[in-house]
């Protein structure tokens, strides 16, 4: 029993280590390569674990090989486009200039139904308000609208509001993050005062509570609080 234990934790270990490696994707948006080499180190750590006659080695030794492959393409990708190409492929464009490419469509497998379902997730319900729609290698459809059906922005309406930079968390689940006030500036008694302005007297009453560089807070309190 507890050979079966060190042998689940020890694949374990490698496992997490090798997604590590591929950085933080979601699985989703792994490339096609990435995707190939969890599943076959997936396979590869099952074995061991099931049959307790396999040398663990038998499975530990080809991960860590495939691992040590997927470095070198890595650096290798980086600095090769066309490797990158072959291995990644390229980004497909369906829609360019307001026209859809159906030959581009039918390439990549990508049906009228898919294209509208992408385009109204992205909050695009007719065609014709998309400028440019490419398909990048993750799977994923970035769309470009044109320039008229873009939401006004600050810049476009001639203001210049405040950068509010990033809001800090200085409290989560009840818990004091000190190193952040302290980063924004303030301190406890400062904290005290806003906890009192949202009628809370203890810390251990907020879920979240953020504030960003212009000192605007947000205050989510604990479920069943009033």
């Amino acid at each position: 029993m507890f050979t079966g234990f060190a042998r689940t934790v020890i694949l374990y270990a490698i496992i997490i280590a090798g997604i590590r490696l591929m950085g933080k994707r979601q699985v989703g948006e792994l490339e096609p390569s990435e995707l190939v080499l969890s599943l076959i180190i997936a396979d590869l750590a099952s074995v061991p674990m099931q049959d307790y006659g396999i040398p663990l080695l038998s499975g530990v030794v080809p991960i860590l090989t495939l691992l040590s492959l997927t470095m070198v393409i890595s650096v290798l990708t980086m600095k090769s486009p066309g490797l990158r190409a072959v291995l990644c492929g390229r980004p497909s464009v369906i829609v360019a200039n307001g026209k859809l490419d159906q030959r581009e469509m039918a390439r990549n497998r990508l049906t009228a139904d898919e294209l509208m379902e992408e385009l109204r997730g992205q909050g695009y319900g007719d065609l014709s308000a998309v400028h440019f729609a490419i398909l990048e290698t993750n799977g994923r459809l970035s769309v470009l609208p044109y320039a008229s059906q873009k939401p006004p922005t600050a810049r476009s309406l001639g203001l210049a509001p405040q950068e509010p930079g990033l809001p800090l968390p200085v409290i989560s689940d009840g818990r004091l993050l000190a190193d952040n006030l302290k980063l924004r500036g303030y301190d406890r008694s400062w904290l005290d005062k806003r906890l009192a302005e949202h009628g809370l007297r203890r810390q251990s009453e907020v879920f979240l509570m953020t504030v960003d560089l212009l000192g605007t807070v947000v205050v989510v309190k604990k479920e069943g609080r009033k």
